[in-house]
């Protein structure tokens, strides 16, 4: 992990095995918060963003399992499971909850440190957000890709809807050669010559009302055995 202290969450019902946890990771460089139950944890989680989620899955009310596959509609965040049943049936219902791993009670410490960090590990690293632009300028022509318009000056320029979506993939991979098989994907089409001759006929089209001179395009170019590329300005 880029964190040098990365935050686990320890939810579990026995206020004895949350204190134990939370002193012996936190000896271990972790940052360390507590849940009493799966309501807890949700209101934990509600605030506050995590790197691993360590849960007790035999917790009255709602077991961790059922919060498992509650969070994975909507958090990414690994979760470790902690059971008392270490049946292959019960660790079945776990993983296809979606938890990450897998741990029966009674652990070492230690083997709980090592699938933590092992998690962690194949945690790819966060991708650097990057800032799309909300318009694109190309000469006396800009398209604004919230809006999907493209226009010169004030006036606006009809796009089809063909157009609209070629504009929004070429916006999404700006400078970077697209293929015509991943335009005819995008663009919902079946493979096959005929459809990428016909995104060769859009891409024309789209130029016209591009480029101040259509046969020597200088936005929206075309790269020799890979396909097209929007370079605005």
């Amino acid at each position: 992990m880029s964190d040098p202290h990365p935050h686990l969450l320890i939810v579990d019902d026995d206020e004895r095995i949350r204190g134990l946890l939370r002193k012996f990771l936190a000896r271990h460089g972790f940052l360390v918060s507590v849940a009493r139950d799966a309501a807890h944890a949700r209101r934990v989680l509600a605030g506050l963003e995590f790197d691993l989620i360590v849960m007790d899955v035999m917790m009255p009310g709602e077991d961790g399992v059922a919060l498992t596959r509650s969070l994975r509609t909507s958090l990414q965040t690994p979760i470790l499971l902690l059971t008392a049943r270490g049946e292959t049936e019960d660790r079945i219902a776990g993983l296809e909850a979606g938890a990450d791993d897998y741990l029966p009670k009674p652990f070492e410490p230690k083997e709980l440190l090592l699938r933590i960090n092992a998690i962690l590990r194949r945690m790819p690293d966060p991708e650097p957000e990057t800032v799309m632009p909300k318009v694109l300028q190309m000469g006396p022509v800009r398209f604004d890709i919230e809006r999907s318009e493209l226009l010169r000056g004030t006036d606006p320029i009809r796009l089809t809807a063909t157009e609209v979506q070629l504009m929004r993939i070429f916006s999404e991979h700006l400078r970077q050669p697209v293929t015509r098989a991943k335009l005819v994907e995008d663009l919902g089409r079946d493979r096959g010559q005929a459809q990428e001759r016909a995104v060769d006929v859009q891409i024309t089209r789209l130029r016209r009302k591009i480029e101040s001179d259509p046969k020597q395009p200088r936005y929206l170019q075309t790269v020799r055995g890979e396909g097209y590329m929007l370079a605005p300005d």
